[in-house]
This record gives C-alpha cells, sequence and structure tokens, in this order.
C-alpha cells in the first residue's frame, strides 16, 4: 500500500481516521503492518502491500 492512501482511507466501522504501523516497506510501499482506528481501535492488517479492511464480522 501507498503511504499517501493513508490520506483517504477510513474505518469500515466508525468512519475513523486510520494510524499506520509499519514493520515492513520497501521504497514508498508499505508491504506489512497495521492500520489502527485512532476512534474505536480496530485494527487492519497489511500484509503483501494489501490493507484487509473488512470489518471485523466479515473476516475468516
Amino acid at each position: 500500500m501507498k503511504r499517501d492512501l493513508l490520506d483517504i482511507l477510513r474505518c469500515p466501522v466508525c468512519r475513523g481516521t486510520l494510524e499506520l504501523e509499519a514493520t515492513k516497506e520497501e521504497g514508498d510501499e508499505i508491504v506489512e503492518g497495521s492500520l489502527r482506528c485512532a476512534s474505536c481501535g480496530e485494527a487492519y492488517a497489511i500484509e503483501d502491500t494489501i490493507p484487509n479492511m473488512l470489518p471485523p464480522s466479515m473476516r475468516d
């Protein structure tokens, strides 16, 4: 995921802003990490550059 995507993404649960915790970066891509909602605290994993933005009730 590109870092500037964070400007448009919002929490699918409460529409709050998301904070990035990157654990692996390659160039300008976030390869692994997580996005955490500043309002409700829900976390969304980033794996292989793809943020999983499914609400908790829809995850495996």
